[in-house]
């Protein structure tokens, strides 16, 4: 049986894209085939170049034409996309074709800090200000709207009074870590046998 290709999409630093990289490195059923990104100097472009995996650089255009993403997807045999620090809308034709393939992390527990610009130390801040003890993490499947999809899981961790952004980026990030290379692992092993 072929292996289950995944497309990692990410926009920044790639620390998720990373963990997923390393998690499904020697795994003899899934591989990540494909990391697609906004930005040229996305960190994450360097983590494909170590791993020798394949990246493409698009834009909103380019991410909006069905056509392009398409024939994109299909020459890498792309099976699932994880959106890992993604941050254009994925648009209705993905989703569509997607459906149930494609999941997000989310750095906060939605419904609560989601939404458009809800990323990075906004999140955290906004966290923050509104004096929450806790927060934590939601991978979620994608829907047309921003952190809108069905959730598929959540873990906590609690923000002390004298957590900075940064600090609680930290606490979070260390929980992405762990469970996104296991759920993403767990859900593509669920649909193998489908």
């Amino acid at each position: 049986m072929k292996k289950k290709k995944i497309a990692v999409f990410a926009s920044g630093e790639g620390t998720n894209a990373l963990q997923l990289m390393k998690h499904f490195k020697s795994h003899p059923h899934i591989q990540i085939g494909l990391i697609v990104t906004n930005y040229s100097r996305a960190g994450v472009v360097k983590h494909a170049e170590e791993h020798n995996i394949p990246f493409a650089v698009i834009n909103k255009s380019l991410l909006a034409n069905n056509s392009y993403m398409q024939s994109l997807l299909n020459l890498y045999d792309v099976d699932y996309i994880i959106l890992a620090g993604f941050l254009l809308l994925i648009p209705p034709f993905l989703v569509k074709n997607f459906d149930q393939k494609m999941i997000n992390i989310h750095p906060a527990l939605l419904p609560k800090y989601g939404g458009k610009g809800m990323y990075g130390l906004n999140v955290h801040q906004a966290v923050i200000a509104a004096g929450e003890t806790e927060t934590g993490i939601t991978i979620h499947y994608v829907n047309e709207m921003y952190d809108k999809g069905k959730v598929i899981f959540q873990d906590r961790c609690k923000v002390d009074k004298k957590d900075t952004a940064e600090k609680l980026a930290k606490k979070v990030q260390e929980l992405e870590h762990k469970h996104l290379p296991e759920w993403s692992e767990k859900l593509i092993m669920q649909m193998r046998y489908l």
